[in-house]
Order: structure tokens, then C-alpha cells, then sequence
């Protein structure tokens, strides 16, 4: 019995401002689609070639920004989403008020680390 191929995800529409999605691909570059500006670090801007573009995450490409598959051969790995929450979310929650546990402690500590 043959095993099912993965699917590949489908094209992400990009944001409804006439902005750019970012899509980091797992084990793989950052798929950019939409309307975006492709700069360097002095503002000078690299012209991409066309709409969508890959660019490399795994620092191993010859012809960065670019993503040339040299992840591949690298052996790269990288999940497509954070494994965990970023801090500033975490941050912004509490500052939003979300975590109610913490609301009546000084600077949003947990209860159980006031003396």
C-alpha cells in the first residue's frame, strides 16, 4: 500500500491592504508573495525579479537574500511556526489585561513571586 504524498499548502492570498505575506516554510526559506519593497541594510533596494520570492533562512544560499535550495543539502531544519509564544505577546496580554491572575499584582507579576 503506497503512503499518502503531503500536501502542499495552498497560495495564501496576500493581505487585504495590498501588503506582503511572509510564509516561512518548514525546513525551508521565507515565501514572500504580494506587494512588498525588498531592501538592504543602507536602503538601497534589491529588485527581486518578480512578485513572489524565497528568501534563505538557512544562510547557506549563493545568492542571498535569495534562497538557492541550499538548505537542502545543509540539512536545515526549522519549524514553520514559533515553538513557542513570543515574549512581547506574552507582554501585550498582560498589559491588555488577558491574563486575570495577574491583574491585582504590582507590574503583572504572578501572585506566588510577591514576598
Amino acid at each position: 500500500m503506497s503512503q499518502p504524498q503531503p500536501v502542499a499548502p495552498e497560495d495564501p492570498t496576500p493581505t487585504s491592504g495590498g501588503g506582503a505575506t511572509i510564509t516561512p516554510y518548514r525546513d525551508g526559506p521565507l515565501i514572500v508573495r504580494g506587494d512588498f519593497r525588498l531592501l538592504d541594510q543602507d536602503g538601497n533596494a534589491i529588485d527581486p525579479g518578480r512578485g513572489t520570492i524565497a528568501l534563505c533562512r538557512c544562510g547557506k544560499s549563493g545568492i542571498k537574500p535569495f534562497c538557492d535550495g541550499s538548505h537542502k543539502r545543509a540539512g536545515f531544519s526549522a519549524p514553520s511556526a514559533p515553538s513557542r509564544p513570543r515574549p512581547a505577546d506574552r507582554i501585550l496580554q498582560e498589559a491588555r489585561g488577558d491574563d486575570a491572575s495577574r491583574a491585582d499584582t504590582p507590574f503583572g507579576m504572578d501572585p506566588s513571586d510577591t514576598p
